[in-house]
C-alpha cells in the first residue's frame, strides 16, 4: 500500500505564495477601483489635489499675491482691506471642497469597513481551524498514549466567542 505523500503548495517557495497573495490583493484593489462611480472618481481626484502640498503652496502663493497687490496696488485696489472678495472666494471654495472631500472619505471608509469584515471572517475561520487542529492533535496524543495537560488543551479547544471578547474589551477600555 502506497502512502500519500504530502507536499508543499504547488506554488513552491514562500516567495511564490507571497506573490500569489499580493496578486490577490492587487486584484481586489483593482476591482474596488473599477466599481467607483463617476462621482466617486471625481471626488477622489479633487480630494487628492486639494490634499496635496502643491495645492497648499500654490494657494498660499496666490493668497499672498492677492493681499500684497491689494495693499500696495499701483493701479487699483479691486479688493481693499478687509478683502471681502477674497473671503467670498475662499468661502465658495470651502463650501464645495468640504463635501467633495467628505464623499471621498466616506467611500474610503466603506472600503475599509469591507476589508475589516473580510479580515474578521478570515480570522474567525483561522481560529476555527486551529481549534479543530488542537482537538485532532489531542485525539492523536490520546491514541498514542502521550500525556498532555488536559486543562489547558480543553480551554484552547473551546470556541472563541467574538461578541464576548468585544464586551470584555468595552468594559475594560472604557
Amino acid at each position: 500500500m502506497k502512502s500519500k505523500k504530502t507536499s508543499a503548495p504547488k506554488n513552491g517557495t514562500i516567495q511564490d505564495i507571497t506573490r500569489k497573495n499580493i496578486d490577490t490583493i492587487a486584484r481586489v484593489e483593482e476591482i474596488a477601483q473599477k466599481e467607483r462611480t463617476f462621482g466617486e472618481r471625481v471626488a477622489d481626484k479633487v480630494a487628492a489635489v486639494i490634499g496635496s502640498w502643491t495645492f497648499i503652496i500654490t494657494q498660499s502663493a496666490i493668497l499672498a499675491c492677492w493681499v500684497a497687490l491689494n495693499i500696495v496696488g499701483w493701479v487699483q485696489h479691486w479688493d481693499p482691506y478687509p478683502f471681502i472678495l477674497l473671503n467670498l472666494a475662499l468661502s465658495f471654495q470651502a463650501a464645495y471642497a468640504s463635501p467633495i472631500i467628505m464623499m471621498s472619505q466616506n467611500r474610503q471608509a466603506r472600503l475599509f469597513e469591507r476589508r475589516n469584515h473580510l479580515d474578521l471572517q478570515i480570522n474567525l475561520l483561522s481560529e476555527q481551524e486551529n481549534t479543530e487542529m488542537l482537538r485532532l492533535l489531542r485525539k492523536l496524543c490520546e491514541h498514542a498514549n502521550i500525556s498532555i495537560d488536559d486543562e489547558v488543551e480543553k480551554v484552547l479547544e473551546e470556541q472563541t466567542k467574538p461578541d464576548r471578547i468585544l464586551k470584555d474589551i468595552a468594559e475594560t477600555v472604557t
